[in-house]
């Protein structure tokens, strides 16, 4: 029996990511849309899934059997060159970034080859090399092709961006899924703004009153600007270039985003002192090592809002991503009064 749940549109990918973390989603079956009368989606799962009623999928479609990376360049590397193959890749647009071990350096055109005959939607390879600065500028290294700024759709958004100008993290799609489900009529303050990580599945998906979105990188800063317009959220979002110390208005918010990790917390009393009075919700990231994983940032949140005079609750902790061994890209939901 081949397995579907049936979701509204709206509500699809936000349930396909939840599926997926629990290891349920079929993942040698295609999702279908079905219209018989009413739009929806059919998501193959190996299980039924609480809440979900469970339908015999009759007329599945299959994922075409494809070779790995690893087979294609089978016989022409060795079993050592093999074993640091890279295992995974982001597809942003027609864009593929990938991290490529120094060590086979010097396989680097066939990797990049291979990975193109695997994707042929795709047209340019590029290889990380990491992100440097406050900007976290990426340092790329074009592989094959030229043509670095794509359009990537994720989560029913568009996301224009140069893969070699700005950074796009794929790792926290279960966040950004969430940020896409709350702020009805609320007025948000996004503090690092970034291309609209946040801001623009918030914008499309949730309908808040106003969201302020800040951003300190030019080259970010000018692909959020095209971004709301490719959006169509110009009439929900206000955008601002510049250090979000300086630009965060107070006392305007209901709910206040700080996305950004590393020195984050250096903007604590900033973002609390742009929540209304009345109360609002404060999204804290930071990376964390695991000993102080959530005991830092609760820590953090509780200092800055003694010193502006505010009471806070904490809602919930969770982990969003491994950022480096012993560290955790973690978020603080706090509800500040």
């Amino acid at each position: 029996m081949n397995k579907v749940i049936r979701v509204p549109i709206k509500e699809a990918e936000a349930v396909r990511l939840r599926i997926k973390e629990a290891g349920k989603l079929d993942p040698a079956r295609k999702i279908k849309v079905i219209d018989n009368g009413k739009r929806f989606i059919e998501i193959p799962v190996t299980d039924d899934i609480r809440g979900f009623q469970t339908y015999c999928q009759e007329d599945s479609h299959f994922y075409s059997k494809w070779l790995s990376l690893g087979e294609r360049l089978k016989g022409n590397i060795t079993d050592a060159q093999h074993r640091m193959l890279p295992s995974g890749w982001h597809i942003l647009g027609d864009v593929i970034v990938v991290t490529i071990d120094p060590a086979i350096e010097h396989l680097k055109d066939k990797i990049a080859g291979s990975l193109l005959k695997m994707y042929p939607s795709c047209n340019t390879v590029v290889r990380d090399l990491g992100i440097n600065g406050q900007f976290r500028k990426p340092e790329r290294e074009i592989l094959t092709g030229n043509n670095t700024e794509t359009i990537h759709r994720e989560n029913g958004c568009l996301f224009r961006l140069d893969v070699t100008k700005v950074m796009f993290s794929k790792g926290n799609l279960h966040e950004k899924a969430l940020m896409s489900r709350i702020a009805e009529h609320e007025t948000v303050v996004d503090m690092f703004a970034g291309i609209g990580y946040f801001t623009i599945p918030m914008a499309v998906h949730s309908s808040p009153e106003k969201i302020i979105a800040i951003e300190i990188n030019p080259q970010s800063y000018r692909y959020l600007l095209e971004n709301i317009t490719l959006n169509h959220v110009e009439h929900i979002v206000e955008a601002f270039n510049g250090d979000c110390a300086q630009l965060t208005p107070p006392g305007v918010a209901d709910r206040v985003i700080m996305g950004y990790v590393g020195t984050t917390h250096h903007y604590l009393q900033n973002g609390i002192r742009a929540i209304k009075k009345t109360g609002g919700m404060l999204h804290y990231h930071e990376t964390t090592p695991e000993p102080l994983i959530f005991e830092r940032p609760v820590s953090r949140i509780m200092k800055a809002a003694l010193e502006e005079g505010r009471h806070v609750e904490i809602k919930e902790c969770r982990k969003v991503k491994k950022y480096s061994p012993g560290v955790w890209h973690v978020v603080v939901d706090a509800w500040v009064h």
